[in-house]
């Protein structure tokens, strides 16, 4: 059989997105989704989406890592397969969906930006000098100064791989402070298994904990090898923050097509890449 996919980013992220509605899509092995993922005998991506029905909502989002496991929330690839929803022509302007982590809310703009609502957070655990928080995603956060020194493959995939984590690991975040309310990060993501250019949940951990003590409404520039992004959010106590937004592009590069065995492999003919026209 053969499956149409549209390839999408969010400041480098990228991803592989599929309408799965009226449930044509079919149910693909951990080896088919890593296959289709790789960069050389793949498509090429960090992670595949698949956009289905959601009832009481515009759509649901399923998503897969790179190394074709389940994944949870990724903030990066919510912007996009809302961008892609658009290009289909499901909703308007704003949309209601259903991800890994419950219900999220979004706006698509005229020009192409997309702003997220993320999952309230409730709490930040301080570990040494580092901390931990969940976006949807479970974060590391460690403060640095030279970030672009930093081996962020070497020193992320230790702390990714260590026996406190166990198999199901951790994102972690590299962070530096580059002035009031600005920050540059750099992530070693799970499921990729590598420093990705972008991580939307990262990016959004590590706003928060860069927040520091007080309340109020906060914005936040954040800088990453793959672009900039926004967060901003409403600091209601230590480690409570709610109304946290996600806000940055969601671009799409390319659609084609590509032929699946039986058995949900893809079979080893080229696969058939079809540009966009505009």
């Amino acid at each position: 059989m053969t499956i149409r996919f549209h390839k999408y980013h969010g400041c480098g992220n990228d991803f592989i997105v599929v309408d799965g509605r009226g449930g044509l899509f079919p149910a693909l092995a951990e080896a088919t989704v890593a296959r289709l993922c790789h960069r050389r005998f793949g498509i090429g991506a960090d992670g595949l989406m698949v956009l289905s029905d959601a009832p009481g909502h515009d759509f649901a989002m399923r998503y897969w890592n790179a190394d074709g496991r389940p994944g949870s929330m990724c903030g990066n690839g919510a912007r996009c397969i809302v961008a892609f929803a658009h290009a289909l022509g499901i909703g308007d302007e704003r949309y209601r969906f259903l991800a890994p982590d419950g219900p999220h809310e979004a706006l698509r703009e005229a020009d192409g930006t997309v702003r997220l609502r993320m999952a309230d957070v409730g709490q930040v655990e301080a570990t040494g000098a580092d901390f931990l928080v969940d976006t949807g995603s479970p974060h590391y956060i460690r403060f640095t100064s030279g970030l672009e020194a930093v081996d962020v493959e070497r020193e992320g995939r230790a702390i990714r791989h260590s026996a406190r984590f166990g198999r199901e690991g951790v994102n972690v975040n590299f962070v530096e402070r580059r002035g009031a309310d600005q920050l540059a990060v750099r992530t070693f993501e799970r499921g990729v298994e590598a420093e990705t250019m972008s991580c939307g949940t990262g990016v959004t951990a590590a706003a928060l904990v860069a927040a520091g003590e007080g309340t109020g409404r906060r914005q936040v520039e954040v800088h990453t090898p793959g672009g900039r992004l926004l967060v901003s959010f409403d600091k209601k106590g230590e480690g409570v923050f709610e109304d946290i937004w996600l806000v940055g592009p969601a671009a799409f590069v390319f659609s084609g097509e590509v032929g699946l065995s039986v058995a949900g492999v893809p079979s080893p003919g080229p696969m058939v890449p079809r540009m966009h026209s505009s």
